[in-house]
């Protein structure tokens, strides 16, 4: 008998984490959808075509090096022989459950649930880098990101490394470890990339630069927001027991109303700064209050988790016109929904968590210096490599004429729209 309730929980366990990983996979899609709705038409297809192949580079980087270094210890049951290839673990039932303590699942069940996170790290990069950069090169750039430059942090806090163990970090399910690692990567190459050609004058004010399909941009914003309960619920890793399955509930609850929060407070602060009420702005909202919660959605109530929600949408306002300010150019609103609004959910869990054993402010902090300044800088190495040998930055020309011609050879509107648009 116990043997049986014993598969059932693992069953139950691993389907829960496959069924959360196929939500984060779905945002891939939400992605997709939400960058090519908010870039110019000329350069759809050429974004839709980098957020596909970015997601099977993190998929294959990460079996061939990024879980290994991020998970040394589980990473033990993958592993080449010959031509073959097996990821699961040989033990038995019984020394499985008994390794994992009080949650039950198979070895490929996290794997698949971890490769989903690194895909939406390079994700976030590849909106703030949209209509002028090198397809090649971005792709060559994901290679090293999903392979190394993500997982060496990421096992800073979820492999055991410094920050859990020594400084306590706390980050559920990635506000720091992979928004702002995605956000820190995508700053670096916005910085190298430059801005595009037309989009601040001399005089020092800044043009709109709109995107070609704000629906499709609104459908991306609700996949991910749909995506993101399998983003938090999953990171539970276990809905078997009692005490999990609440937690689950929680974060699902607790997730949607941050996001909620963001999508109300963007709205208000966008009415009073431009006097309309700005979708790209509330479409943004709604991923920076998704964001601010990432880091704890499970120990705040509902109400504080609207507020962190909230905060996090008036942030990601402010942050886009700042760094507009500074020209730095971020079609999509990528690095300040990701990244200021990662910093913030972050700090946020200071508030949230009580007790002796909740994060510190100190902990905390070197969180987000740690990932920050690991990924700034070696994203950075990285695109000077690009950039002095195969070069980052399309032509001029190419950028006029649109990056879906010169990088792809197609259009993403033939018969309905001019890709001089």
């Amino acid at each position: 008998m116990m043997d049986a309730v014993l598969e059932l929980r693992y069953a139950l366990d691993t389907f829960y984490f496959l069924i959360s990983g196929a939500l984060v996979m779905w945002m891939a899609a939400g992605f997709a959808m939400l960058e090519s709705g908010l870039v110019r038409a000329k350069n759809t297809a050429e974004i839709l075509t980098k957020n596909v192949a970015l997601y099977a580079i993190a998929c294959i980087m990460y079996m061939l090096m990024g879980y290994n270094i991020m998970y040394p210890a589980e990473a033990s049951s993958l592993y080449w022989s010959g031509i073959d290839f097996m990821l699961g673990s040989d033990n038995t039932l019984e020394e499985m459950l008994a390794s994992d303590g009080d949650i039950y699942y198979s070895s490929s069940s996290d794997f698949f649930f971890q490769v989903v996170f690194v895909a939406t790290a390079m994700s976030i990069v590849s909106g703030a880098v949209a209509e002028r950069m090198k397809l090649w090169a971005f792709l060559l750039f994901a290679v090293v990101m999903t392979g190394f430059i993500y997982p060496v942090q990421g096992f800073w806090n979820w492999g055991s490394g410094f920050l859990s163990e020594s400084f306590g970090y706390s980050d559920y399910a990635g506000s720091g470890t992979v928004h702002l690692c995605g956000a820190a990567a995508a700053l670096a190459g916005v910085i190298f990339l430059g801005a595009r050609k037309g989009k601040y004058a001399s005089d020092g004010s800044v043009n709109a630069i709109p995107g070609a399909n704000l629906p499709l941009a609104t459908l991306g914003t609700f996949i991910l927001w749909l995506g993101w309960f399998g983003f938090n619920g999953g990171s539970e890793l276990a809905v078997s027991g009692l005490e999990s399955a609440n937690n689950v509930a929680k974060v699902f609850v607790n997730t949607n109303t941050a996001a909620a929060g963001g999508v109300i407070a963007a709205l208000a602060v966008a009415r009073f700064m431009f006097g309309k009420a700005d979708l790209t702005m509330a479409l943004n909202g709604a991923i920076a209050g998704l964001v601010a919660i990432t880091a704890d959605p499970l120990s705040p109530g509902a109400g504080w988790a609207t507020c962190i929600g909230a905060i996090g949408g008036a942030l990601v306002v402010f942050s886009i016109v700042f760094l507009d300010k500074l020209k730095i150019d971020d079609p999509v609103g990528a690095i300040s929904a990701h990244g200021t609004v990662g910093i913030w959910g972050v700090l946020a869990v200071t508030v949230s968590q009580t007790g002796e054993d909740s994060a510190t402010l100190l902990g905390q902090s070197m969180g987000v210096l740690s990932i920050f300044l690991w990924t700034f800088v070696m994203s950075s190495i990285v695109w000077l490599i690009l950039k002095a040998t195969i070069g980052i930055r399309v032509t001029e020309e190419e950028e006029y004429n649109g990056v879906d011609l010169s990088e792809c050879g197609l259009e993403a509107y033939p018969e309905f729209t001019s890709s001089k648009a």
